[in-house]
């Protein structure tokens, strides 16, 4: 990951530091729209930006690790081969997996 962006907690791309507040909430409306469009069996919990401390001890690298792990904890694994996939991916591939 380069150092000088940010990590968006929902979507895992990274992005300016300016930027990233602009695309934030941005980011969590289109998040809402597809996920109400999804089965409810499918659909999950809003995606929470991660608490990272704020003592002088955390860096800009562990905020952005936090975000980024935050975003794969949105994916849904494949019930055939435990892939991971976001919802509407996962409808995709499960009609091809065997």
């Amino acid at each position: 990951r380069r150092s000088s962006f940010r990590v968006c907690y929902i979507c895992g791309r990274e992005f300016g530091s300016q930027s990233i507040s602009i695309h934030e909430p941005q980011c969590l409306e289109k998040w809402h729209i597809k996920n109400n469009s999804l089965p409810r069996h499918l659909r999950r919990p809003e995606p929470r930006k991660p608490e990272v401390r704020t003592d002088s001890s955390c860096t800009h690298t562990d905020e952005n690790e936090a975000a980024y792990y935050s975003a794969q904890a949105q994916l849904v694994p494949c019930g055939n081969c435990g892939r991971t996939f976001l919802p509407d991916r996962l409808m995709v591939h499960e009609k091809c997996c065997r």
